[in-house]
């Protein structure tokens, strides 16, 4: 099978990264090693081994979904620095120039 070469210039320019000239060879190069090992693990036998999703076995541990008292909304509220019709909090603006309407 042909071995596919990643054009470092083209996923800078993706990513816009600005690259000096300098950089792009050593890059290409790591580029290439990174590849090259993944390539490799291709080439072990993994008969018998199970395929993993996490390195530690993991069960369910959620807890039962119950339902149980809620704390009361106008205590709640209480503690918002500001409120909306009486019902929503208001917010610091967080981008300029919008406003509340």
């Amino acid at each position: 099978m042909e071995e596919a070469r990643i054009d470092i210039g083209y996923v800078a320019a993706l990513a816009r990264l600005e690259l000096s000239e300098e950089q792009l060879p050593k890059l290409q190069k790591d580029l290439d090693n990174i590849v090259g090992y993944i390539a490799s693990l291709s080439e072990l036998d993994l008969t018998g081994v199970e395929p993993t999703a996490h390195a530690a076995a993991l069960t369910n541990v959620w807890r039962e979904d119950e339902p149980k008292p809620s704390y009361d909304r106008d205590r709640m509220l209480a503690n918002a620095p500001a409120l909306i019709d009486g019902d929503l909090i208001r917010v610091p603006q967080v981008l300029p120039g919008e406003g509340s309407n």
